[in-house]
């Protein structure tokens, strides 16, 4: 698929590594402007700015915590500053603090809950009215399986990422009648290092769940979150695309 994301400018969060750092490069090889945030990484940053700005790409890293809304609302400045627009907004960060629920501490389950679940609405938050404004825009969330089938020892995920659906699925009712479409990517198993390293029987098991019989790459969920920005996506919103080589069937 051909996507053409000229003149256009991209804000993901959690851009560094894993699924985040292939959205980044997937949007700039679609010819957008792209800033990303990190939390800590900063050489990893640094390294992908340059990589980014290598090719041709315009990029722009921004540090800071996603549960904090004045960080959000700065990056946001930060690029209408910049480019003045923002069209895409990716809201990728999240973490995970796995345990059973009677192990799980307050603090497991606020840590969670702030970043994965508050950080998107601070992110939507701080994009609403330029957005709002331009009279176009899309806002895609990445939520998890995990969200809508649940998991044992996740309760504080699979809570967050639940949660991004029901936020998404109404911001998508408030935004539609100025042209600003919210959806939602929900990745299965995805390869990355901490599922290296799984032992064999703990990735046959998962394998056996899954229909397409394979982990997914970074990029399977990142071709997803593509599409739902691009204009062939245009009269798509309040969507969750399941990117799980079929286990939640």
């Amino acid at each position: 698929m051909h996507v053409d994301l000229s003149e256009k400018t991209a804000l993901v969060t959690g851009g560094t590594r894993g699924i985040g750092r292939a959205i980044v490069k997937m949007l700039a090889d679609a010819g957008a402007r792209v800033a990303f945030t990190y939390r800590s990484s900063t050489d990893a940053a640094e390294a992908l700015v340059e990589e980014l700005e290598a090719a041709g790409a315009e990029a722009l890293s921004l540090q800071g915590d996603v549960a904090a809304f004045d960080t959000a609302q700065a990056h946001v400045d930060a690029v209408l500053e910049r480019w003045d627009t923002l069209d895409v907004l990716v809201n990728n960060a999240g973490i995970t603090r796995d345990g059973l629920m009677l192990r799980l501490t307050e603090e497991d389950w606020d840590d969670v809950i702030d970043t994965n679940l508050k950080g998107v609405f601070n992110y939507a938050k701080a994009a609403y009215r330029p957005m709002m404004g331009q009279r176009s825009g899309t806002i895609v969330n990445i939520s998890s399986v995990v969200g809508t089938s649940g998991n044992a020892g996740q309760t504080n995920y699979a809570a967050s990422k639940s949660g991004i659906v029901g936020f998404s699925k109404s911001l998508a009712k408030e935004l539609g009648g100025r042209n600003v479409r919210v959806n939602v990517v929900a990745p299965g198993y995805v390869q990355t290092d901490m599922t290296d390293e799984l032992s064999d029987d703990a990735r046959d098991s998962i394998l056996d769940a899954v229909p397409l019989d394979r982990l997914a790459e970074p990029d399977d969920v990142a071709q997803a979150v593509l599409y739902l920005a691009s204009p062939a996506a245009a009269y798509i919103t309040g969507h969750v695309l399941h990117v799980d080589g079929g286990l939640s069937m």
